[in-house]
């Protein structure tokens, strides 16, 4: 089993495995899920550690070389220490993978250097603002010590670098793109600013609504000369270096300047449901064949042939698109 088996029609190789621990989650974001929740995953169709392991095996077998965990809130999986440690000792053709995470950082304080024990390199941070009224409202709960708490947790155990996430919302928290560009220089983390993308659970996404990455650019531009790289390659974020800094900003600008052509990801959802793109609505039945007994052979053409079902872009400007069902609690990140 080699790369051939992960590059579709147009020719994108695939190297990133996204693999969603869980559905559930600690928080309740108002732009990924309603305040009561979203319908949970039944637990006896979420995949097994030895499933989700079998899965990722074969695909760094056919070239893998990077698996990020989502979720959900992947730390709220009671075995997430040995699943990053199982994870990581896998080899490929490119030899281990390397193991991230993308969490909201609460349970890091118990966990960050037992993950990174196991073979965790590194955590992107979900941080939508510095203010605690506004972290109430926009999570539901009242969580931001704890998050900062986590952050420090991360780099306290040498997680490198730490990326932190933020969703910018049209006067919401819009107003912050300055401070938490400023606290990430100040702290060496790296901030990356995401488009509101239309995968809540609530399906009130309005593209009107969303602030672009243009807006958060000017934002960002009359505070700092910004310096764009050159080095982007299949990375969703476009990065800025920040002059007068070591720091560099990124914006992840899914919607107004998609990167499709250069993807190469891949997604495992925590039911064993296979979508070669975030806004996919065909899936890919992987747990079925697991426990039906299947090859690896058998799993390796599934992975493939999933694969030519990728189509060239996510088409969100296209009239007839149409939001997924299954939010982004259900799909991972």
């Amino acid at each position: 089993m080699t790369h051939a088996g992960l590059i579709d029609r147009f020719g994108r190789v695939h190297r990133d495995l996204r693999i969603s621990l869980t559905d559930r989650c600690s928080l309740r974001c108002t732009y990924c899920m309603p305040a009561d929740g979203v319908p949970w995953l039944q637990r006896d169709t979420m995949l097994s550690t030895d499933e989700l392991v079998r899965v990722a095996r074969v695909a760094v077998e056919m070239g893998i070389e990077e698996i990020r965990l989502t979720g959900g809130e992947p730390l709220l999986r009671a075995d997430v220490v040995d699943v990053v440690d199982r994870l990581a000792h896998l080899d490929g053709p490119a030899g281990h993978p390397e193991i991230s995470l993308t969490t909201n950082a609460l349970r890091l304080p118990q966990l960050a250097s037992q993950l990174v024990d196991a073979g965790l390199t590194r955590v992107n941070v979900s941080l939508d603002t510095l203010r605690r009224d506004r972290f109430i409202e926009l999570t539901r709960r009242d969580k931001l010590v704890e998050t900062l708490a986590g952050i420090a947790a991360a780099e306290a155990a040498g997680l490198a670098p730490i990326k932190i996430n933020a969703v910018a919302m049209r006067g919401v928290n819009d107003d912050e793109v300055v401070d938490l560009t400023q606290f990430c220089v100040d702290h060496g983390y790296q901030m990356r600013f995401i488009e509101q993308m239309p995968l809540d659970g609530g399906h009130t996404w309005d593209r009107h609504q969303m602030v672009t990455g243009e807006e958060i650019l000017a934002a960002l531009r009359a505070r700092w000369t910004l310096t764009e790289r050159d080095d982007r390659g299949a990375a969703p974020a476009q990065v800025w270096d920040i002059a007068g800094t070591d720091a560099s900003v990124g914006v992840i600008a899914s919607v107004t300047a998609p990167f499709c052509g250069t993807c190469d990801r891949v997604r495992l959802t925590a039911d064993g449901q296979l979508r070669a793109c975030l806004f996919a609505r065909e899936e890919s039945d992987l747990r079925g064949l697991l426990r039906g007994g299947c090859t690896d052979e058998v799993l390796a053409d599934a992975i493939a042939a999933n694969l030519r079902l990728k189509k060239p872009g996510h088409d969100i400007d296209d009239p007839g698109f149409l939001q997924p069902d299954r939010p982004m609690s259900a799909i991972g990140g």
